[in-house]
């Protein structure tokens, strides 16, 4: 007896599993997610932008000759660094426990 082979992979229309109902798929813009996930954790986005604060002063600091306040701002910096992985880490929990719930 020949065994007929399965049919091709259709990519357009997703396999059907029993007692499973797919929902439709949402495509969420770059803009949209930014701010969705803005709104969810906002201290990440703060942690961010003083981060690069924090830098970028820095770097105009040293660039003046300003050794000393550029040293204090890469401190900063470091410190903004921590913040914004502590907010990361809240985050994560927050989410984990939402999810359990």
């Amino acid at each position: 007896m020949a065994q007929s082979s399965p049919p091709p992979f259709d990519p357009s229309s997703p396999p059907l599993i029993e007692g499973f109902i797919p929902t439709p798929v949402h495509r969420e813009g770059f803009r949209d997610k930014f701010l969705r996930k803005s709104r969810e954790n906002p201290l990440v986005p703060i942690g961010c932008l003083s981060t690069a604060g924090a830098l970028i002063y820095g770097l105009i600091c040293f660039q003046k000759g300003n050794t000393h306040q550029s040293q204090v701002m890469m401190r900063a910096r470091v410190l903004a660094q921590g913040f914004t992985i502590a907010a990361l880490m809240v985050g994560v929990v927050a989410t984990a426990m939402k999810a359990q719930k």
